[in-house]
């Protein structure tokens, strides 16, 4: 195995789009990085409010919807900019399409999780119809992958 070329290495062999994409990439990891950390915070607070008001009851199906809402969304944004970076140290395409059916897979579970209990057959239906062909995607994405 060769030596990987450094960070300077790699800008000089670049052409003028190829920087521009890094450029793109890192302004955008560094965005979504404050998003998580401000919906950190938001969350954090959350829970505190919750306990200190002795409201947070995890069989509560409101309370429920709006932690793991709240969580999932950081996964999912984490997710996202996991896949910036990826493209940014030029460790794949831009952004993948594996990558973007996992967000996409993760992001349709969040919707399971805040879904209201109210809502009729054919959402849900359609909702794991899409669910599962995004899934079945998946699966055929990494056995497609080479080792």
């Amino acid at each position: 195995m060769g030596r990987r070329p450094s960070i300077s290495e790699e800008w000089r062999l670049m052409n003028l789009y190829e920087r521009f994409e890094q450029v793109v990439a890192i302004i955008l990891a560094n965005v979504i990085a404050v998003v998580i950390v401000i919906s950190l915070y938001q969350l954090i607070r959350t829970v505190a409010v919750l306990i200190t008001s002795r409201v947070l009851d995890s069989l509560d199906h409101g309370v429920f919807q709006e932690l793991f809402g709240m969580i999932m969304t950081l996964l999912i944004s984490m997710e996202f900019k996991h896949s910036i970076l990826r493209a940014a140290l030029r460790r794949g395409s831009v952004i993948q399409v594996k990558t973007v059916v996992l967000i996409a897979l993760i992001a349709l579970s969040r919707k399971f999780v805040i879904l209201d209990p109210n809502v009729g057959a054919g959402t849900i239906g359609a909702l794991s119809a899409a669910l599962l062909a995004l899934g079945a995607v998946y699966w055929l994405l990494s056995a497609c992958e080479k080792p």
